[in-house]
């Protein structure tokens, strides 16, 4: 009896051991029964939904910003053309003068006492000029009768034309006192804006001294420079048929989104050679500038409108996402599988990125926002609901960073 109470304690916790695991085992088999629940609920979840649109190569409209500084190289320096005392000044400074427009009168009397002096000798030259004629004219009479000797005829011959040389000399001389008499008036030789004198008026001046300048300041002349890429698609675009004509806006910087403040013209020149150095295209656009807005010096972009980029892919822009590896879109396999595709990027135009590698023709392509989808899932897709034809000339891409490198 004392054996068998010694074993007791042992038998009772076998066979509460024998229980605990029995119930181990029970609550496995549960657990394993709703994860296997779980995954079959997981693997008949609907497929999320995303726009989806086929992408193919076609014409994109943009506009493009370039920077520039506002050119005169037909500013002209006033000068005086003669010597004296500066008499009077007959404009304000900074206001538009016309051509032929009064600046400054030069003392004038010393050069009316030559233009005097000239024409009273022209008169004298004339009068001996025709003396000599006359005494000309007997000579050769009584040479032909042979009253005079061939000597007296030629000397009235040479008498004549040093008379005649001398009349010339005169006529010169008056026309030179009448050029400076008129030099004594200043007068504007182009349309422009007249700067301030350089000269105090009763200042006594050599000729040659500078006096204002004139700086025609309409039409203005912008000339800026083209990334090489965008002059070679200028230069398809230009004279194709169907194609609108580009236009440049000239817009000061600050203030571009006033439209009163831009000036409206055309681009009338792109350079026929890239330079090498920065390998960009040198361009020009003239503006017309009624209400002298805008000055020579003045730094300022020029705005392209109505550029194409020609047989281009473009997605819009929500549908680019940043990978580690660099930009990418989310394109679809045949079974509606998600994969990453790294792309280059072009231009922007508006809501459309245009990408210049990684796309084929015929490729699906997430054009909704990617928010949540990732590499290999399965998608169903849906049409995408927007315009691609949508105009993107009201938004533009800057270029104004970048323009020293190749495109």
């Amino acid at each position: 009896m004392i054996e068998i109470s010694r074993y007791k304690p042992v038998m009772w916790g076998l066979a509460a051991t024998l229980v605990l695991m029995g119930t181990g085992c029970s609550e496995g088999s549960s657990a394993g029964k709703a994860a296997s629940a779980n995954g079959e609920s997981a693997q008949k979840a609907p497929a999320a939904k995303a726009e989806v649109a086929q992408v193919s190569r076609r014409n994109i409209p943009l506009d493009k910003r370039y920077p520039a500084m506002i050119r005169s190289d037909a500013a002209v320096s006033i000068v005086a053309r003669v010597s004296g005392r500066l008499e009077s000044q007959h404009y304000k400074p900074g206001e538009q003068v016309r051509p032929g427009q009064l600046l400054y009168v030069i003392e004038q009397a010393p050069y009316k006492a030559e233009l005097a002096q000239a024409q009273a000798n022209l008169a004298s030259a004339q009068a001996t000029y025709e003396n000599a004629r006359r005494d000309n004219q007997r000579y050769e009479t009584l040479f032909q009768k042979g009253a005079i000797s061939q000597q007296s005829r030629d000397s009235a011959r040479n008498t004549l034309a040093t008379s005649l040389a001398s009349v010339q000399q005169t006529k010169a001389a008056l026309d030179s006192a009448r050029i400076n008499l008129d030099y004594t008036e200043v007068r504007a030789p182009t349309a422009g804006q007249a700067g301030l004198n350089e000269v105090n008026i009763g200042t006594v001046m050599t000729a040659n001294t500078e006096l204002t300048t004139v700086t025609p300041v309409d039409p203005l002349e912008v000339r800026f420079q083209l990334p090489q890429r965008d002059a070679f698609q200028l230069r398809q675009q230009i004279g194709r048929a169907g194609v609108p004509d580009v236009q440049a806006v000239l817009e000061f910087p600050g203030i571009s989104g006033d439209a009163a403040s831009n000036l409206v013209g055309k681009l009338d020149f792109l350079g026929s050679n890239v330079d090498q150095g920065t390998s960009t295209v040198e361009a020009r656009a003239s503006f017309s500038n009624p209400q002298h807005l805008f000055l020579p010096g003045q730094f300022v972009r020029v705005h392209l409108q109505n550029m194409v980029r020609f047989n281009a892919f473009a997605v819009p822009q929500i549908a680019v996402k940043q990978g580690l590896m660099g930009p990418q879109v989310l394109v679809l396999d045949q079974n509606n599988h998600l994969q990453g595709r790294l792309v280059k990027l072009g231009d922007q135009a508006g809501n459309w990125q245009i990408i210049d590698e990684g796309l084929a023709s015929g490729d699906r392509v997430v054009f909704s926002d990617p928010g949540s989808l990732s590499e290999g899932m399965t998608v169903d897709p849906q049409p995408w609901s927007g315009d691609h034809d949508a105009n993107a000339q009201d938004s533009s891409s800057s270029a104004e960073a970048g323009q020293n490198s190749g495109a």
